[in-house]
């Protein structure tokens, strides 16, 4: 799958549905699911060097010559959804993580009902 590493503590707004646009310098034809990767600088709140999420990438907005917003589609059946956290290693740009790696959560985003204990005993021992 591709991936995309991005500063762990917005990787966590990604994740709970608050940041639906990520900002980059950069542009790629590509459509679809993202593996969302934390890079691996610690920094609070985030989760270094873990891919958390699967965002589906829908739509890229140009913003002046050099800017793009890169549209996710919010968490749902046929949107974004949650994964088991898998160590991975990010890399500059689009990279490839293997897709037997990545594993659904058992849940299906934050208004599941045991979403809740799940993020508690998976997700947060992992929050720097």
């Amino acid at each position: 799958m591709n991936a995309l590493s991005i500063r762990s503590d917005y990787v966590m707004d990604i994740f709970w549905g608050k940041k639906t646009i990520e900002y980059r310098s950069w542009s790629t034809n590509y459509r679809g699911d993202l593996l969302i990767c934390g890079t691996a600088k610690k920094v609070h709140g985030g989760i270094p060097g873990y891919a958390t999420c699967v965002a589906k990438l829908v739509k890229i907005d140009r913003y002046g010559d050099h800017d793009y917003g890169w549209r996710l589609a919010p968490f749902g059946l046929s949107g974004s959804y949650w994964i088991e956290p898998i160590p991975v290693k990010g890399q500059l740009g689009l990279f490839n993580v293997d897709d037997h790696l990545i594993k659904p959560a058992p849940v299906t985003g934050p208004q599941d009902v045991v979403a809740k204990r799940w993020f508690t005993e998976v997700v947060a021992p992992l929050i720097y």
